[in-house]
């Protein structure tokens, strides 16, 4: 795992624990170890840093880790461990049950602490990676089909429903003809007939915002007669 990706943010009111255990993360790769002694402090630096993993005390001198978890959380879904002194279940069970990723008890093997975390980095963000959102890449342009809009240079165009409907249904079938009433249907379901000139309309909508020059379209192709077809390269 590329531990130099993360930033992890301690919080403890143990000064010497919060040093040692950014000192471990340290030496381990990790990008970035921010430390906090109190939940307001966690705060702030939660909202300035944006941490990619948080590991909270439960007990801080201006209120409790469970309460800053649940801070967090409202903001955030960063992963969580809850790191205390008690080794008991009911401590355990209720930092797990507000949906804590892990929990470890002090005092802890330096091992044991990497292993923890980079099991709940691992867990949480392969995940993502694994649902990452589909991309359609036209060219310099991008489709996020999952936000309905498609990138260029940072700006983002929206796509309505139907425009979006429209070329999935097209990438499904990239390269290939897609006639007109697989399109309709796409779009209208069985009751699509008498729609055709309307298609021409959202056609039309979606090549000015996927083509350079919707007048001579380089993405969107028509295939006269019979329907619509997706490049797969520029040409």
């Amino acid at each position: 795992m590329e531990n130099y990706r993360y930033e992890i943010l301690v919080v403890d009111d143990n000064k010497e624990l919060v040093s040692l255990i950014a000192a471990i993360l340290t030496e381990d790769g990790y990008r970035k170890v921010l430390t906090a002694q109190s939940v307001k402090e966690g705060m702030e630096l939660f909202h300035t840093s944006r941490p990619d993993m948080a590991i909270l005390d439960i007990m801080l001198p201006d209120g409790d880790g469970f309460a800053l978890f649940r801070q967090m959380r409202e903001e955030s879904e960063i992963p969580i461990l809850f790191l205390s002194a008690k080794d008991e279940d009911e401590d355990r069970l209720f930092g797990l049950g507000l949906g804590a990723d892990d929990y470890i008890t002090k005092p802890f093997l330096p091992k044991e602490l990497l292993l923890r975390v980079r099991a709940v980095l691992k867990r949480t963000y392969h995940m993502k990676e694994e649902k990452a959102e589909p991309v359609i890449c036209l060219g310099e342009r991008k489709v996020l089909p999952e936000r309905a809009v498609v990138t260029l240079c940072g700006e983002e165009t929206p796509l309505t429903a139907k425009e979006l409907a429209l070329l999935m249904k097209l990438n499904q079938n990239r390269g290939r003809i897609v006639t007109f009433d697989s399109l309709c249907n796409a779009v209208w379901g069985d009751f699509y007939y008498g729609y055709e000139n309307t298609l021409m309309v959202h056609i039309r909508h979606l090549r000015e915002k996927l083509e350079d020059d919707p007048s001579h379209p380089e993405w969107i192709l028509t295939a006269r007669g019979l329907g619509y077809r997706l490049a797969k390269v520029q040409p």
